[in-house]
């Protein structure tokens, strides 16, 4: 397989969907992007329905229905655009989307009605002028995040230029990348790319997004390590995904398997209640019985920040389960095992 698939078509000739389905899942093709990489198509399993990397990325019938709270914007992207292109949710930080493509579309994505082609599309050069004098205005912005889509699916000349220019903005000391690229089509992650991004004096952090061991490969290794060498700080963005990391031993494996490569776990995301993506949430009560589990087994290098983003724009907070409360006697601590300890008496009143 030597091209990336897009239609439902390319999907069963190569034997990834049933040629009987290709007329059902037209009409999802239709609605959300689809974009499978060779890399990603070799480690799909057709066989198994249940295999956790179909799952991500091969379109499903259920995405076209709707469940109660799901929001085409489910983080408040919108309301927190003063310019085109750019997101500033929090005072120090600020996203930048110079594309909406992918090299992939996953079937969970949260800004799945704005990526692909029919989606918002990039920026003209004119919009890029606008967001980069928005951050150049904003002397608090200490970090730059460059989001999309996927911005790593942009030529190493455009990416060295956008470096270059939010390089020459003074009060940015810090560049976080967040990409998907390095799993989905790790050659791309070429040594051109790399020295494009790392380029200039920004401190560079690079967030993968990978969801299962599996997609770790030797050419997704590989890509990590040329980052690694670059000096590149590495973090992993995770979403909890019902049928593709809800059990423990795959958040564990996947945590130490991203350990050994050089990439700290930074966040687990609580699924978003984005449209048609109800078959893939968990409560948040499961996610904290997950999170519990990875404390007890697995090292403290393995613990990822369980997040979740608030629907409606208020804000990513801490999911995780408490570990301290109050007994009404004073505070009592649980232990990875599940037992209770007091730890703090409650003070008498005055």
């Amino acid at each position: 397989m030597s091209r990336v698939l897009h239609t439902t078509a390319d999907l069963a000739r190569a034997g990834l969907v049933a040629a009987s389905a290709v007329d059902t899942l037209e009409a999802v093709a239709a609605r959300y992007a689809i974009a499978i990489t060779p890399a990603v198509a070799a480690l799909i399993d057709p066989a198994d329905p249940f295999d956790p990397i179909g799952l991500q990325y091969l379109p499903s019938p259920e995405e076209l229905v709707s469940a109660p709270g799901e929001q085409a914007d489910p983080i408040g992207d919108q309301i927190h655009s003063p310019v085109k292109g750019i997101v500033h949710r929090y005072p120090d930080r600020l996203l930048l989307t110079a594309t909406y493509a992918c090299a992939v579309y996953c079937r969970f994505c949260f800004r799945r009605e704005v990526v692909g082609p029919g989606g918002a599309g990039g920026l003209t050069p004119a919009e890029l002028d606008g967001a980069l004098a928005y951050i150049a205005g904003h002397p608090e912005v200490w970090e730059v995040i460059l989001t999309g889509g996927d911005p790593l699916v942009l030529s190493p000349r455009r990416i060295a230029d956008l470096v270059r220019r939010i390089s020459d903005i003074p009060h940015v000391k810090i560049l976080r990348v967040h990409t998907r690229l390095p799993v989905a089509d790790p050659e791309q992650v070429s040594e051109a790319l790399v020295e494009a991004l790392s380029g200039s004096r920004l401190t560079l952090a690079v967030g993968v997004h990978v969801n299962h061991a599996r997609e770790l490969t030797p050419a997704a290794d590989a890509a990590l390590a040329r980052l690694v060498g670059a000096g590149a700080l590495l973090l992993s963005q995770t979403v909890l995904l019902r049928g593709v990391n809800d059990r423990v031993e795959v958040l564990g494996d996947l945590m130490r398997a991203l350990v050994e490569r050089g990439v700290r776990p930074y966040y687990l995301h609580h699924p978003d209640p984005a449209p048609g993506t109800a078959r893939f949430r968990v409560s948040l009560a499961e996610g904290q019985a997950l999170v519990r589990g990875l404390r007890g087994r697995y090292s403290g290098l393995c613990q990822p920040t369980y997040v979740l983003d608030i629907p409606g724009g208020f804000g990513k907070v801490p999911a995780g389960p408490a570990w301290i409360e109050s007994d009404g006697a004073g505070l009592t601590a649980t232990d990875p095992w599940g037992g209770r300890h007091p730890v703090e008496a409650e003070e008498p009143e005055a």
